[in-house]
């Protein structure tokens, strides 16, 4: 949302994985900390939270209109034995899916069609590279 210009901080947007790490809720958590911050490096999970915030304000200081599709578009990113297993566990929902790697990660998506049935744009993401500018302010000529 950051991106999208709807918030300036990703601690602005109430659904955000930020305030999931940064003031994890006592009910209904949907990120384990310390496993999380086990994965990370961390044994403490204060020391997690920190280097977290310093990500976050990194990256909101640099070039934070790049989009990495890997994390967008895909079901599963990561090792590539996560997501054989992750692929594994789906079973036949998982039979389409393509399992690629990128730059040391590997990930699992669904394959995007060039056209939906109907031109549906629901379908295929937006890029810059694939967008053309609306003209509004068309002038009729008469022949």
């Amino acid at each position: 949302m950051v991106r999208a210009g709807v918030v300036k901080h990703a601690a602005e947007w109430p659904h955000s994985r930020y305030l999931a790490i940064q003031q994890p809720p006592e009910r209904y958590r949907v990120v384990d900390l310390l496993a999380l911050s086990k994965l990370c490096g961390f044994d403490d999970i204060r020391e997690f939270q920190k280097a977290h915030r310093e990500w976050v304000e990194a990256g909101l200081s640099g070039d934070i209109a790049g989009r990495d599709d890997r994390w967008s578009e895909s079901l599963e990113v990561g090792s590539e034995g996560f997501v054989e297993q992750v692929k594994m566990e789906l079973g036949f929902r998982a039979q389409h899916r393509q399992f690629a790697m990128a730059d040391g990660l590997y990930t699992l998506r669904e394959p995007v069609p060039p056209y939906g049935d109907h031109f549906d744009m629901e379908n295929e993401p937006l890029r810059p590279n694939n967008t053309v500018p609306w003209q509004t302010n068309l002038e009729t000529t008469e022949a």
